[in-house]
């Protein structure tokens, strides 16, 4: 079912509201102004941003109670502070050890780069066509302290790296939904994608590819940047609003059945 500009782009001023994020990890970046302390709220945000959404927004607040500056906790840490702060900490299938090394792993970034900005950037060339090089850099610089199970993938395995690509939306796009506050062109962003957005792209005749792998995220990408090539990436929240929130049927927006309807407590996978 081909779409065109105009479809994609009444999507845009209907459903791309600030009202509309909750239920959302996104929700919690508004609380931080400054640059320094919402990079580190969005890249935990999307990193945890798997499983319910309420077990996701649980987890969020217990997180962020323990530093009210994100930026200044960071780069304070010590192993013994987390180790202390988190003790016994379990999400899904998250550990103590997990969360404490990729925090570790950020606030090397900071004292090495000075921001998660800097560090991923240092990993763009001018020449770039999109983010993925630089995302695999600043992929494996989040593992580079040890395992950090699924809160960040093997950038070398094709893995979509959706909740870094996420991230990357949240931090780098400016409008009334995403926060911003990058200096990254838009442009080379590419679309986070899951079952939900793949499913739902299929059916907007964005791609035919079946896996829901990177090469599927980059071709559902080139397809949104032929209605929009300086900013592709901007359709990606009111498209996956469909069939998460309850009130927007995933059916309406793809005007057939997609099959089950996608749970609206279950964020996207």
């Amino acid at each position: 079912m081909p779409k065109n500009k105009a479809f994609f782009e009444n999507l845009y001023r209907k459903y791309n509201r600030r009202g509309l994020v909750s239920p959302d990890p996104l929700e919690f970046l508004h609380r931080w102004d400054n640059t320094a302390d919402r990079e580190i709220a969005a890249l935990l945000g999307a990193c945890f941003a798997y499983g319910n959404v309420k077990a996701i927004i649980k987890n969020l607040n217990l997180l962020f109670s323990r530093m009210p500056s994100p930026h200044d906790y960071v780069l304070a840490s010590t192993p013994a502070r987390l180790k202390k702060d988190f003790a016994g900490f379990k999400y899904r299938f998250t550990t103590q050890d997990e969360l404490c090394r990729f925090l570790l792993s950020v606030r090397d970034i900071l004292k090495k780069y000075g921001s998660l900005e800097k560090c991923f950037k240092s990993g763009l060339d001018k020449n770039d066509e999109n983010v993925c090089r630089a995302l695999a850099h600043f992929a494996r610089c989040l593992r580079a302290r040890g395992e950090v199970g699924t809160l960040v993938p093997d950038p070398d395995k094709g893995s979509a790296l959706k909740r870094l690509n996420l991230f990357l939306r949240w931090m780098v796009r400016q409008d009334e939904v995403d926060p911003g506050g990058w200096r990254v062109a838009p442009r080379l962003l590419i679309v986070p994608l899951d079952v939900h957005m793949h499913r739902c792209a299929r059916a907007l005749g964005l791609t035919q590819r079946n896996a829901a792998d990177m090469k599927t995220a980059l071709d559902i990408t080139r397809s949104l940047a032929e209605f929009c090539p300086e900013d592709p990436v901007k359709y990606d929240f009111c498209i996956t609003r469909f069939g998460i929130r309850p009130d927007m049927d995933e059916k309406t927006l793809t005007g057939k059945s997609a099959g089950k309807k996608f749970s609206s407590r279950r964020r996207r996978a």
